[in-house]
C-alpha cells in the first residue's frame, strides 16, 4: 500500500532524533513541503544530494520548506555519528530526523530510498516519487507551486 495523492501530511513522531531542530508545524503551514527520505548507505541518495542543495537555493526564499529524513537501510545506518557527518558533508539544513526505529517511514508507507514526498501549501500530497529518476520527476509541479 502506498500514500494517496491528496493524503495529508503523516506523522513525523518517533525519529530517534532530530539534527537541525525538529519543524515548526506553525512556520510550515501554508507553504509547500518537500520531504525526502535518504540513507548513509544509499549511493542513489548521495547523488541526488546535489539536485536537493540547488533547491535549498533556488526554491526555499521562494517559499518551499524541506524536511529530511535519515531512514537506515542496514544496521550500520543506524550510527548518529554517520547520519551527522553525511548531514554535514551534504550541506543538509533543514530538519532532519533520524528514523532508526522506521517509525516514520512506517507513517509514510514508504519501501524505497530515495523517495520524495511533495505538498502542496494545504499540507496534502501532490506527487510521491523515488530512485534513480524520482527527483527530476518533481521539478514541474515543484516549479508551479514556488513561482
Amino acid at each position: 500500500m502506498s500514500l494517496h495523492l491528496n493524503a495529508p501530511i503523516p506523522s513525523l513522531g518517533g525519529a530517534t532524533q532530530w539534527i537541525n531542530a525538529e519543524p515548526d508545524f506553525a512556520e510550515i503551514k501554508g507553504k509547500p513541503v518537500l520531504i525526502y527520505f535518504w540513507a548513509v548507505s544509499c549511493q542513489v541518495c548521495h547523488a541526488n544530494m546535489s539536485k536537493l542543495q540547488s533547491w535549498r537555493e533556488e526554491c526555499v526564499p521562494s517559499g518551499l520548506k524541506m524536511i529530511s529524513i535519515h531512514c537506515p537501510r542496514m544496521k550500520t545506518d543506524t550510527d548518529i555519528a554517520k547520519v551527522k557527518a553525511a548531514v554535514e558533508k551534504f550541506r543538509i539544513v533543514e530538519p532532519c530526523a533520524v528514523d532508526n526505529m522506521h517509525k516514520i517511514k512506517k507513517a509514510f508507507e514508504n519501501e524505497i530510498w530515495p523517495a520524495y514526498f511533495l505538498f502542496d501549501k494545504d499540507g496534502k500530497l501532490k506527487r510521491r516519487t523515488a530512485g534513480n529518476n524520482g527527483i527530476a520527476m518533481l521539478v514541474p509541479l515543484l516549479k508551479d507551486m514556488v513561482e
